[in-house]
């Protein structure tokens, strides 16, 4: 009888995110956690380089088990911890005064959200992945330089197209749509209303988990998310689905899911968090969670606060006061104090943050700063603001909906101009299985309906 050797197709394309392949982007996310893997770098650099093989899989599979078991350096300065109630220890609070919602209010400002949300994303969208390199070139050619408009297709010549090396054709230009285009940064936003719908406010991680599986193919999940779902499916549940081989576990795939949390606790920054954390722990560590609760806690906080610092300074209090994050957030809040220029404060992302290297360009930290710079400097602008999300470069769509997303709350919907609003129709293509596109105003219709729900100890 013949024996059968069994092995993954080394030679195949669609295997191009196993966690070997990625092993450049594990070791700069370990150092900057600062694990103790200093004796291991010149075997990461050795396995960078082999060819995809099992030679090379197998000796992913033991600096895997380096990494897992790494302790923090003891010089490292920060302490950031994973758990919600190590998270919390470590909070500095921050109070503000509070205005008062009334059911009108409250609708304005929820539609604000969803809309904000929506047209910011539309904004960045045909324009992710682009650098800046040639994102401000195009923008002058298109004499939308600062930009101030959505870029459409009818200024898009065939000389640009040959330029440019950034694709510009078959983009979801404003000018050609018929809704809102699927885009995972609106997606999670209504899986996060589908699993409040199914399972209520006392939702659990793997019920997180489960929505996912049931709503949509994994080829529409990246990063960390892809990883994630990888796990469930081979039996990692939360919060191990989060570690097992994810070197994305601190980038921004988290951050972008927690407005609905936000939505839904109007007032309430902290449960906010909470909801925020039973999401963001399926799929990151430390603050790639961080980034998800600050957000959440923000949008919360927007409701009825009265100044995008107040916002600001009311997300961070939900997170470790000795994160990372934290302290570039609060870099970024002096900087803004003490007069520096919006151009020198984007610089200064700019230069510490390579746009070229994918760990630099989607992490959580680099983008929460963008999204920091966007909303000080924005001056409480819609337009201005979500426009300076995306000039900046980046991750162009994520920033620019969380930036639309809490001004919309903040100022609701009427602050936020024909103009962004109109290429909707009032509709957006979700792309989750069995839903497809929904209108808007039902979506604003379900999350009030979400707000009245209680909770025991809310």
């Amino acid at each position: 009888m013949s024996a059968y050797k069994i092995a993954p197709d080394y030679s195949g394309d669609y295997y191009w995110d196993a966690y070997c392949k990625i092993l450049d982007i594990e070791l700069k996310q370990c150092i900057a956690e600062g694990l103790e893997i200093d004796e291991y770098k010149s075997d990461f650099e050795v396995a960078v380089k082999m060819p995809f093989s099992k030679e090379k899989a197998d000796m992913a599979d033991a600096l895997f088990e380096k990494v897992i078991n790494a302790e923090i350096k003891r010089d490292f300065k920060y302490n950031e911890p994973s758990d919600l109630a190590g998270i919390r220890a470590l909070r500095k609070p921050y109070s503000y005064t509070k205005t008062s919602l009334t059911d009108e209010i409250l609708y304005e400002k929820v539609k604000g959200g969803w809309y904000g949300r929506i047209c910011g994303c539309l904004l960045g969208k045909p324009l992710e992945g682009i650098k800046t390199n040639e994102l401000i070139p195009l923008l002058k050619e298109t004499n939308n330089f600062p930009l101030s408009r959505y870029v459409v297709s009818a200024e898009i010549t065939d000389s640009m197209i040959n330029k440019f090396e950034f694709c510009l054709e078959n983009k979801d230009w404003a000018d050609v749509i018929e809704c809102a285009p699927v885009d995972d940064d609106t997606t999670y936003t209504v899986l996060s209303q589908i699993l409040i719908d199914r399972n209520g406010l006392g939702f659990e991680p793997k019920d997180v988990a489960k929505l996912w599986l049931q709503s949509q193919p994994i080829e529409k999940y990246f990063t960390a998310e892809k990883v994630a779902y990888t796990n469930f499916v081979n039996g990692y549940a939360p919060p191990y689905s989060a570690m097992y081989k994810n070197p994305y576990r601190e980038w921004i795939g988290a951050q972008i899911r927690g407005d609905y949390f936000g939505y839904i606790t109007p007032g309430n920054p902290e449960l906010a968090a909470e909801y925020a954390f039973r999401d963001a722990c399926i799929s990151h560590i430390k603050n790639g969670i961080y980034g998800e609760m600050f957000v959440s806690a923000m949008i919360s906080a927007a409701a009825n606060a009265q100044s995008v610092s107040d916002v600001i300074k009311a997300g961070l209090a939900e997170i470790p006061s000795t994160s990372r994050l934290y302290e570039g957030v609060y870099d970024i809040i002096n900087k803004y104090k003490k007069g520096v220029p919006e151009s020198e404060c984007i610089s200064y992302i700019q230069s510490t943050f390579d746009e070229y290297d994918p760990q630099d360009s989607v992490h959580t930290i680099t983008n929460a700063l963008i999204v920091t710079v966007a909303l000080l400097y924005g001056n409480g602008d819609f337009g201005k603001s979500i426009c300076t999300a995306v000039q900046i470069g980046y991750d162009t769509d994520c920033n620019a909906a969380t930036v639309g997303s809490v001004l919309g709350v903040l100022n609701g919907f009427k602050s936020i101009g024909e103009e962004w609003v109109k290429p909707l129709n009032n509709k957006l293509n979700t792309g989750i299985t069995g839903l497809g596109v929904v209108e808007i105003s039902e979506l604003v219709e379900k999350t009030i309906s979400h707000i009245k729900l209680k909770t025991q100890g809310v």
